[in-house]
């Protein structure tokens, strides 16, 4: 089978990794791929937007299977264009991905659905916003409605913060038309935990929880990220936590789907917050998260090809659970120096070489070969992931290679996996083998009726 990966960042590089692992796979493209993709598949110069010749590509190659990576293809339809045209493709259509790429959307849907989250309100004028501002408590969240690289979500402590916010998002435009719109939410305390699962629109089969670091700087300081770094599994979530997330997040995620008429076989992405309140979904994406994959997929035993495979055919619940290897992961993300803002490019990049051994990888985000020299290309630049016997082995081994990876301006936080530190023999006592998540399949008819979309003067109570 010939595979087609879109993409070229770090989540990318790690799939096509992954895939180069698995049985029954004759070549894998990547389109437009990076240098350290093109370790393992051909790169192709198509853009993500290029959807028609996307199609044609895969159409003319004869790809047995595409596998989307990053949220914005998606929104713009690929899987619609490639179903269309009668071609595999794992991944949510366009419907399906305004789970991510319009938090409108997805708060209206977990409200209908009965699903946990945040109280909020939702505007459209920058007047109103500033009204309602005035007339609550802080910290609060303030979110833009569309597609903004990991960087539309703010926490605003004060009226003042709060107005330099949304000033950002509806007058300036610094994200573009992706903050014509603002949700604002309360904030919720607690401590953060990303659950990906794939589904084939009929049950839903969760993978490993791993928690992602949004901010620049150590101790979840400074601006928010496409993400500095990501560990797995997660210590703090038992057996019984992961059950409650599958009953109230997951089940009725994938009910509402279904009642929705919705087309979705692919990643649904839960960004929770735990809280005493119980799991709280602060966001959900419709792909793979960056960098949790790069720190996800290296445990994975499965095969992941078949797991694949089985979504876009429809055939999940064949699978009767996931096998992971025993252990621990931790992905380390070196950055430009200036990101998220301005940043430069073309600096060249030293000491990769002999860099991969057992149970590392480097995956490459933004990188390019510019005079045969590896260069800058990006804000996030590497990706540099570790496993091992536990989470303090995996992040000292990470750690170790950062230090051996040498650019000018390289910044990268010193805390990945901090916050699970104190629960680490909790972490050694439960294998990673023994978290094993079987498929849920949901049943129609029991729906709850939905919840009509309300409105008032303040944030509910939670």
């Amino acid at each position: 089978m010939k595979i087609l990966v879109i993409g070229g960042g770090g989540r990318e590089h790690a799939i096509v990794w992954k895939l180069k692992q698995c049985r029954n796979i004759e070549k894998i493209f990547c389109a437009p791929g990076n240098p350290g993709i093109a370790q393992h598949a051909t790169c192709v110069d198509l853009k993500l937007d290029n959807i028609k010749g996307l199609g044609d590509f895969a159409y003319r190659n004869k790809i047995g299977l595409t596998v989307v990576g990053p949220e914005t293809p998606l929104a713009a339809g690929i899987v619609d264009e490639f179903t269309r045209r009668k071609m595999k493709i794992f991944g949510p259509d366009r419907k399906g991905a305004q789970l991510e790429s319009s938090k409108v959307f997805a708060k209206q849907f977990m409200r209908k659905y009965n699903i946990p989250t945040a109280p909020f309100r939702v505007y459209s004028s920058y007047a109103e916003a500033m009204g309602f501002c005035k007339a609550i408590e802080y910290p609060a969240v303030i979110k833009a409605d569309g597609l903004a690289a990991g960087k539309g979500a703010v926490v605003v402590r004060s009226l003042a913060e709060a107005e330099a916010t949304i000033d950002q998002f509806m007058v300036k435009r610094t994200l573009g038309i992706a903050g014509s719109k603002i949700v604002i939410e309360s904030f919720l305390p607690g401590l953060e935990v990303s659950l990906m699962a794939i589904t084939d629109g009929k049950v839903v089969l969760p993978l490993l929880p791993s928690q992602d670091h949004k901010q620049l700087f150590d101790g979840d300081r400074g601006p928010n990220t496409g993400g500095m770094g990501a560990y797995c599994p997660t210590p703090f979530t038992s057996q019984e936590l992961l059950d409650d997330i599958h009953e109230h997040v997951l089940l009725p995620t994938l009910k509402g789907l279904q009642q929705e008429g919705i087309n979705y076989k692919g990643v649904i992405y839960a960004g929770l917050m735990l809280t005493s309140y119980g799991p709280k979904v602060l966001e959900f994406n419709c792909r793979f998260g960056d960098p949790e994959t790069q720190a996800v997929l290296p445990l994975l035993k499965t095969d992941f090809l078949e797991v694949l495979q089985a979504t876009v055919n429809q055939k999940l619940s064949g699978i009767q659970r996931l096998e992971w290897k025993p252990g621990a992961s931790a992905c380390v993300v070196m950055a430009s120096k200036g990101y998220p803002g301005k940043y430069n490019t073309g600096v060249q990049i030293n000491g990769l070489a002999n860099q991969y051994e057992n149970g590392c990888h480097v995956f490459h985000a933004g990188t390019a070969n510019r005079g045969g020299k590896l260069v800058t290309n990006g804000g996030r630049v590497l990706g540099v992931m570790a496993s091992d016997k536990d989470l303090p082995a995996a992040i000292n081994r990470a750690y170790k290679l950062v230090q051996r990876i040498r650019f000018d301006g390289a910044t990268f936080r010193k805390d990945i996996g901090a916050k699970a530190r104190e629960a680490v023999p909790a972490l050694v006592e439960s294998s990673v083998s023994s978290i094993m998540l079987p498929p849920i399949a949901p049943k129609v008819d029991t729906l709850a009726p939905p919840i009509e979309d309300s409105s008032g003067d303040h944030l509910e109570d939670r």
